[in-house]
């Protein structure tokens, strides 16, 4: 068995966010899904199971698709999806015209290739609702918010500047006492040209201090900016250490998440290290 670890919302490999891939022929325990994510130690291993195959025997087009931090498993993850359809693609499990369709704990979402290593992803849109800040995001992030709300996973903050983004001292300790999935923290891209947004995302409740670049987060980054910038497309830039672009159109209660992903390295699994049947 090959786990295949993939950089999504990357142009080249050591960009975007790194993602396990572990493509299998059935479904696999529990205990050892959770087991390879936690030795794999990224912010989220896929495990992708696929669907019946047609009548013709042909290769199947739908897989079930679940995603495990080392510590939880979440309910949507768009970094891993793209990391899966990438090398779905790739290995030839499903062809170039036909789009991929993953069944998820958030329903169905569907990606298909747009270019040679570009991807765009069927999405549900998670705009955020007005909210007061969250006790302890000052203290915790060391800035005031100009505007503040949630999302169905996450709190949402906008700051007044891209500076205020990048420039962002985190206190992890008390940023995980937030009670949220993640903290997606975003503003105008005032100083970056080619950019309409910048934002940055934090998730240490889950296990990840500090996510390189999240695709669910743009579910919800898309559509704010892109009411009120008057946009049907937003250019996003997630600036932690490692970045990466994701482009976001929104179409009503979706949004199609753009990406380009590459795959890294690719390592077997030794047959102590197998599921058990």
């Amino acid at each position: 068995m090959t786990v295949t670890v993939v950089d999504a919302f990357a142009e080249r490999p050591f960009e975007g966010n790194p993602a396990a891939v572990c493509v299998l022929e059935a479904p696999a325990p529990e205990a050892w899904m959770r087991a390879l994510a936690r030795e794999m130690n990224l912010s989220e291993t896929a495990f992708v199971t696929p669907g019946e195959r047609s009548a013709s025997a042909s290769p199947t087009s739908r897989f079930a698709l679940r995603w495990l931090t080392p510590e939880v498993e979440v309910d949507l993850c768009g970094h891993a999806t793209l990391a899966s359809a990438h090398l779905l693609y790739e290995d030839g499990h499903v062809e170039a015209d036909t789009p991929v369709r993953f069944d998820t704990r958030s329903g169905r979402l569907t990606v298909r290739r747009t270019g040679d290593q570009t991807y765009a992803m069927d999405f549900p849109a998670t705009p955020p609702v007005e909210a007061p800040v969250h006790d302890g995001f000052v203290e915790a992030f060391g800035v005031a918010p100009a505007w503040t709300g949630r999302t169905p996973f996450d709190v949402f903050v906008v700051l007044e500047s891209e500076a205020a983004v990048r420039g962002l001292d985190v206190d992890p300790a008390l940023a995980s006492r937030i009670d949220a999935r993640g903290i997606i923290v975003t503003a105008l891209a005032d100083e970056s040209e080619g950019l309409d947004v910048v934002s940055r995302f934090f998730a240490p409740g889950s296990g990840v201090p500090e996510d390189p670049v999240t695709g669910s987060a743009h579910c919800a980054i898309g559509p704010y900016w892109a009411e009120r910038l008057g946009l049907e497309a937003v250019s996003c830039y997630q600036a932690s250490p490692r970045g990466g672009h994701v482009r976001v159109r929104p179409l009503g209660d979706r949004v199609e998440i753009e990406g380009s992903a590459v795959t890294v390295h690719r390592s077997s699994l030794e047959a102590a290290a197998l599921p058990a049947r």
